[in-house]
């Protein structure tokens, strides 16, 4: 029985799984976003999300740590440089997995995407403004049309006539 053991061993021994999961951060954290499978995606989320939290803050033991795991300079200065940036701001949730509903034509495996939250156009931060929501009450309704009322009722001031240009004769 597997009462309490929530890793999920993906058919690897210790060794072989902790290597393929640094190789598949370093991919992701240089290309921001990579192809797999759902059950590796979800493995990778656990292991790299808490690299991304550590980038936060750049000191030299944390970057000490991630290249502990990594095993990569370029991916370490990646991470803390142009993802560590981008992610300051939020709270935590780094990565989107998206299934691609297909699968692996040899053993029928489903893929999907996994990526980069803050990478992604697509799903960018541009997304258009909301409307402040306004609380709407006859009293304030009421005042504003009796003001656009008073604004068209208003006498228009009278353009003064110019005066005529004399004519010169010389």
């Amino acid at each position: 029985m597997r009462h309490g053991k929530k890793i999920n061993h993906l058919g690897r021994k210790a060794g072989h799984r902790e290597a393929m999961l640094s190789n598949m951060a370093t991919s992701l954290i240089l290309h921001k976003r990579i192809t797999t499978t759902v059950a590796k995606a979800k493995a990778l989320r656990k292991y790299v999300e808490p690299l991304i939290t550590r980038a936060k803050t750049d000191t030299m033991h944390s970057r000490r740590m991630v290249f502990s795991y990594l095993q990569n300079k370029e991916s370490v200065k990646e991470l803390f440089g142009t993802v560590a940036s981008r992610i300051a701001d939020r709270p935590g949730g780094y990565t989107r997995i998206i299934k691609l509903g297909e699968v692996r034509p040899g053993d029928s495996a489903e893929m999907c995407l996994i990526e980069l939250v803050d990478f992604n156009e697509i799903y960018g931060k541009e997304a258009p403004a909301k409307k402040a929501k306004t609380r709407r009450s006859r009293a304030k309704s009421k005042k504003a049309e009796e003001a656009t009322e008073a604004k068209t009722e208003a006498p228009k001031a009278e353009e003064t006539p110019k005066p005529e240009e004399k004519a010169d004769n010389a």
